[in-house]
């Protein structure tokens, strides 16, 4: 079952064997990321296969008519697939044949689920101890909230996310992606290789512990030290930056744009752009304390200046002078940026298909790409 010969032997992870017993996001995610870096992923589906196939639409239609989700394709490409009810004797002998020749199990089952099928770590690990376990869950194997089961939303509501974006009289929102799920997943992917490069010391597997509350919590980074060293909660600051000014969104004649003068002397360029040399020894503006102080003045006069700019006009003035600046694009002008094309984040799939590629370039290794992602009872 598993491959005789990598799809490509030039790959970082060409030879790896993977088996991922996970679904929706954040499991088959970090099972991508791997399948891109050139491991041999065996995806495995109940009979009724993965729930993101019906999350449309958007549908994708493949040449044979298959129709699935667009997002089941955006976390699947890369595998191979088949399919396992975990309670027929012999689905559960292939599935855990498989495991017993993996380097890497992937799952996404509430803590201890699968016991019951001898498909956790301990069971798995006695006959394989090079095993890499990664199970992924909502808030971990142990604490209080082990058995609940973790859903992006919910965890972006706990973690702190959501009381953090939003306009400050606004509403807390959640972002626009799945980013506890897609952070964990890279977590995740992280965690997996940590292990094995572990393990080329010591010749043994090991159990990683994954939780998507865990990974959200620690994406609080710069905003849980403001907490630590006040005790007191982060403002919630729209399109603003806590501790930065003038930083945020401006507008233009013909749409607004964003300006990152994130220190005093990209501020001062900033002025330049705009001809406003009587601000330069103002002392309400003069260092970045003093601008937070005064934030609603500065930003005032920075949207004002803005507003009798072109957007291209602005944007290559502040090119030219080395100030932080870029448009605001819908996802369709994020994929005709010339920038975007150069470094190639788009790739041709087999069937019509697009692939969006992981950000990953080497100077001596290439990735695994081109395969889509596996038709449900596929079987190989």
């Amino acid at each position: 079952m598993w491959l005789d010969k990598p799809r490509n032997p030039h790959a970082p992870l060409a030879g790896l064997k993977v088996l991922e017993l996970a679904r929706i996001l954040a499991g088959p995610f970090a099972g991508q990321t791997l399948a891109d870096l050139g491991a041999d992923v065996i995806k495995v589906e109940a009979p009724e296969g993965d729930g993101t196939r019906l999350w449309g639409p958007p549908f994708v239609e493949r040449e044979d008519g298959a129709r699935e989700a667009a997002y089941y394709h955006g976390c699947n490409r890369g595998k191979r697939g088949i399919t396992a009810d975990f309670r027929n004797a012999d689905d559960l002998a292939r599935v855990t044949t498989l495991a017993a020749e993996a380097d890497v199990v992937l799952e996404n089952f509430l803590p201890g689920k699968l016991t019951k099928f001898g498909l956790d770590y301990a069971s798995l690990s006695a006959s394989n101890p090079a095993l890499v376990y990664c199970s992924i869950s909502g808030f971990g194997q142990d604490g209080p909230r082990r058995d609940e089961p973790g859903y992006d939303f919910v965890i972006q509501a706990m973690s702190g996310f959501m009381a953090l974006t939003g306009e400050p009289e606004g509403e807390p929102m959640k972002h626009g992606m799945s980013i506890s799920d897609l952070f964990c997943g890279l977590y995740s992917t992280i965690a997996i290789q940590a292990a094995l490069a572990m393990r080329a010391r010591t010749g043994t597997g090991q159990h990683i512990d994954m939780a998507l509350y865990d990974c959200s919590v620690a994406l609080l980074a710069h905003q849980a030290q403001s907490f630590f060293a006040t005790g007191e909660n982060p403002p919630r600051m729209g399109n603003m930056h806590a501790q930065v000014s003038a930083y945020g969104v401006f507008p233009t004649k013909d749409g607004p744009i964003v300006l990152a003068p994130a220190n005093d002397r990209l501020f001062r360029r900033l002025l330049e752009v705009f001809g406003r040399h009587d601000l330069l020894g103002d002392e309400r503006f003069a260092t970045n304390e003093a601008r937070i102080a005064n934030r609603s003045e500065i930003d005032g006069i920075i949207a004002a200046e803005t507003a009798a700019w072109d957007r291209e006009a602005l944007l290559a003035a502040c090119r030219e002078a080395s100030v932080p600046a870029g448009p605001i694009y819908e996802v369709s002008e994020v994929f005709e940026e010339p920038q975007v094309q150069a470094r190639g984040m788009t790739f041709p799939m087999a069937e019509g298909l697009t692939g969006l590629r992981s950000p990953f370039k080497f100077s001596d290794a290439e990735l695994a790409l081109g395969v889509p992602s596996p038709m449900l009872g596929q079987d190989d």
